[in-house]
């Protein structure tokens, strides 16, 4: 049960709305089920009443104060079910108002100076209360802090009823859109509000960002009208933003503070993450060092290189949720939505649409009052900034493939997260990381259908020989999947990545040994899956299986072109 509040200045106005027929039709009998004394005239069911005596009976104490009268004096408070809960009552509804005006500060049980308010119902599933703010001894109600106490009494109402119960709130969340907002965009034909596409757009601006010009420079590049807030020194201390075809009944731009579009984007807060671990030289950096001097260079182009990177270090960032204390692990949660965040934007048209929404999802889970004031993200960071500066990707060949992997490391991630807040308490929180996982599984499966099943073809190709002693290898590492239906394709696919990384040199025992150490193959969809990424990656082989350019050889152990090598070491991250 979700109460919404907003406020006012024009009571018949509000009226009009809650009476009329709705804006395609939708109001269905409207009527009061509730008001301040039980008596208010109600023109949906009395026929000799109209809206403007009940105008009058409403805003009789606002006219009372005369040239003193509050302008917004209109508290209005939607309260609407879940679709999942069964419809109450008239009287239920009833008693959902009283509760709610009580808890909100409008009128206490007891109190006859309450101020005036009436509960009208045009729907099964909703009902709106309506008050106007001015008590019968003619002062404001105290409304600080009234939509976290309605909130904590739907929950109760919620339990009580035997209703659907939603995840208490913590006071991290981002501000949701208003009705005003949510109707303007109605009444333009845009698909959503101008608030969450603002949100989207600063939050993307930050990801990857080295400063707090490169921040401003995005937002401007991006089309977005901008300003900063400077104090007497010329150092800004805030800023707003607005978008250019949002405009107010003056025609001017409508601009949204930072930090009302989302907490954790404030300005301060901001460069709390800008400063606190600078994106200078690190372990990408010494990679890209190492390529420049003529050492092995990963498969792929840039693009392909930079994702391949980033799936290193949200593996390594799942490991530190699980094993860090909690403020390294706050960290990586804020490091890991902006990787997200850069593969939204960078994301073909067919996974846009979903990662978009998990990048949504995530960022309240990568909110909470765990703070992460000293911990470090940066190779979060600086993968996002690299996924950035590498241009875009496509979800055929190599990009496809690392695309890929990077999605199952987040899938993964995501998981890690959920289960690190729900063991916390943090509801919400939790909640959100379980909907982008489920957002980043669906994007996964458009983009992994390619290449798994071309490497799953290649494992049923494979020598006899060749094909038994990989699965030899799969059976002792992964007890029990061998026998797993549902594993089939992911069984071949990792039997081909491990024959062709035992082409290459590779021990693939030692491999799938150290890929199954790095956790969360309990909660993957697919372990064989998981475990072909991991390997590739270890092995540096191609994500693709059209890029591998060494066909598997029948001999254990020994590369093509030094006959009778020993077997590689597999490669090991820093820190594994």
């Amino acid at each position: 049960m979700v109460p919404d509040i907003s406020r006012g200045s024009k009571t018949y106005g509000l009226l009009a709305y809650l009476y009329g027929p709705g804006k395609h039709d939708e109001h269905f009998d409207p009527h009061i089920v509730a008001s301040w004394d039980g008596f208010a005239p109600d023109p949906g069911r009395d026929p000799s009443a109209n809206l403007k005596q009940l105008e009058q009976v409403l805003d009789l104490r606002v006219n009372q104060l005369g040239s003193r009268r509050p302008k917004k004096h209109v508290w209005h408070c939607p309260v609407s079910a879940d679709p999942g809960d069964r419809i109450l009552t008239d009287e239920e509804w009833a008693e959902v108002a009283r509760r709610v005006v009580a808890a909100a500060g409008i009128a206490e049980p007891g109190d006859p100076d309450g101020c005036r308010w009436i509960a009208v119902r045009h729907d099964p599933r909703h009902i709106h209360i309506m008050a106007t703010t001015v008590r019968g001894d003619l002062r404001g109600a105290r409304l600080h802090g009234d939509a976290q106490r309605a909130q904590d009494e739907c929950r109760r109402i919620e339990k009580d009823f035997g209703l659907k119960q939603l995840n208490p709130g913590d006071k991290t969340a981002a501000k949701r859109p208003t009705s005003a907002e949510a109707h303007k965009a109605e009444r333009l034909g845009r698909p959503e509000p101008v608030r969450l596409q603002l949100r989207d757009q600063v939050r993307q601006a930050v990801a990857g960002a080295a400063s707090e010009a490169e921040f401003f420079a995005r937002l401007t590049s991006a089309g977005l009208l901008v300003n900063r807030k400077v104090g007497p020194s010329g150092a800004a201390f805030g800023y707003s933003v607005a978008h250019p075809d949002d405009r107010n009944a003056a025609g001017e731009p409508v601009y949204y503070g930072g930090s009302s579009l989302a907490p954790d984007l404030s300005l301060p807060r901001i460069r709390k993450r800008l400063t606190a671990v600078p994106l200078g030289y690190g372990a990408g950096d010494a990679d890209l060092g190492d390529q420049a001097a003529g050492k092995k260079r990963t498969p792929g182009s840039r693009a392909a290189q930079a994702r391949r990177g980033a799936a290193a270090a949200v593996d390594d960032a799942t490991r530190a949720i699980d094993e860090s204390d909690d403020e390294a692990a706050s960290a990586q949660l804020a490091g890991a939505i902006e990787i997200i965040d850069v593969i939204a934007v960078r994301a073909p048209a067919d996974t846009r649409a979903q990662l978009l929404a998990a990048a949504r999802a995530f960022e309240r889970a990568s909110r909470s009052h765990v703070r992460a004031e000293r911990a470090d993200n940066r190779a979060l960071r600086y993968a996002a900034r690299q996924m950035l500066s590498n241009g875009y990707t496509t979800n055929r060949g190599e990009d496809g493939g690392v695309t890929a992997m990077l999605l199952s490391a987040l899938v993964l991630l995501a998981i890690a997260a959920a289960r690190w807040h729900s063991s916390r308490g943090h509801a919400q929180q939790a909640a959100a990381a379980n909907a982008a996982a489920l957002q980043l599984r669906t994007a996964y499966a458009t983009v992994a259908a390619r290449p798994m099943a071309a490497m799953a073809g290649q494992g049923k190709a494979l020598p006899p020989a060749v094909r038994e002693r990989q699965t030899a290898v799969i059976r002792e590492q992964l007890a029990g999947v061998d026998e797993d239906t549902r594993e089939e394709e992911g069984r071949n696919a990792l039997a081909a990545t491990l024959a062709e990384a035992e082409a290459a040199g590779h021990d693939p025992a030692a491999l799938l040994e150290e890929a199954r150490s790095w956790r969360e193959l309990g909660t993957a969809d697919s372990v064989t899956a998981v475990m072909v990424w991991r390997v590739r990656r270890l092995a540096d082989l191609p994500a693709s299986p059209a890029s591998r350019t060494t066909p598997p050889r029948p001999g254990p152990g020994v590369r093509a072109d030094r006959p009778g090598s020993a077997p590689k070491a597999p490669h090991r991250r820093p820190g594994r």
